[in-house]
């Protein structure tokens, strides 16, 4: 990892705080201009996303997320503004759910990263409910895709066509044949779903695996040009369904389709955390 003394992580350095006893928190308030957050509602519905997360992963809200008011001057009289004196480990949840376009957010990735975050997710992981499950690795799946577009972009899957058809290729390999529009047939989705939306945790861990698995052999073995990288998916997603065939486990493509969306159990979760707001638990709102 580079070193957080960097000139590039400066931005987050300058906001940090730091409290009699030692303990450092960043102001929610003074992070959102830093990660190009211009309205504070648009980064307040990322804070709750991370809040979510916080949850899933075994952690107290309150204690990586503690509420603070700040005294705004301005208008007509002075008011006070929800604030949170965020953890290390609650910015790193923010930038895991930030705008994965932005610049910014990829750096603040690196600079917030808690070498330990997988290690307590994988401690905990087996305690959770399948929703949560689902949660947390289509979470990690969004961070890893986003990462693989890059590495195959410099590979030199440049078009969206190449990108697609290397899409295709990971699921061609791990799925037996079935590509994406025979998998979301399967599935009996609309146009308008995505499929990784509608997966259980376990067929969601395999693509983690293809996913993640792919953009390291597409960087290690510095692989270049598009009909290499397609290739290389390919043969990741096969590989992986050797490695399940071999234990015995289910074929991805056989695995039951949940009834939920991601975003029915996302809903669920931010109506119960707004009835902990209500009940003086959690302060979401301004």
């Amino acid at each position: 990892m580079p070193s957080l003394k960097g000139k590039e992580y400066k931005r987050f350095e300058d906001i940090k705080h730091i409290r009699n006893d030692g303990s450092e928190y960043w102001s929610a308030r003074e992070l959102a201009p830093v990660l190009e957050y211009a309205k504070w509602d648009n980064f307040h519905n990322v804070i709750k996303r991370a809040m979510i997360a916080c949850e899933n992963a075994g952690h107290s809200i309150l204690d990586q997320f503690p509420e603070v008011g700040n005294l705004v001057v301005g208008g007509v009289a002075p008011r006070e503004k929800v604030d949170y004196e965020l953890t290390r480990y609650a910015c790193y949840l923010i930038v895991q759910n930030g705008d994965p376009r932005k610049e910014v957010i990829a750096l603040g990735q690196t600079y917030f990263a808690i070498q330990t975050y997988r290690q307590e997710l994988a401690d905990h992981f087996n305690q959770l409910d399948e929703d949560r499950r689902r949660l947390v690795v289509r979470g990690d799946i969004k961070q890893w895709n986003q990462l693989l577009a890059e590495t195959a972009h410099d590979a030199g899957v440049i078009t969206n066509e190449e990108f697609a058809i290397f899409q295709n290729a990971g699921y061609i390999g791990l799925y037996g044949g079935l590509d994406v529009d025979d998998i979301h047939n399967k599935k009996g989705l609309t146009i308008n779903q995505k499929i990784l939306d509608y997966m259980g945790s376990t067929e969601l861990i395999a693509n983690l695996f293809r996913i993640s698995q792919t953009e390291e052999k597409l960087r290690k073995d510095n692989i270049q040009g598009a009909d290499k990288a397609t290739q290389t998916h390919y043969t990741v997603g096969r590989e992986v369904r050797k490695a399940i065939e071999k234990i015995g486990g289910t074929m991805p493509e056989d695995l039951p389709t949940p009834e939920k969306s991601i975003q029915q159990i996302e809903k669920e979760q931010m109506e119960r955390l707004q009835k902990k707001a209500k009940a003086g638990k959690l302060m979401l709102d301004e």
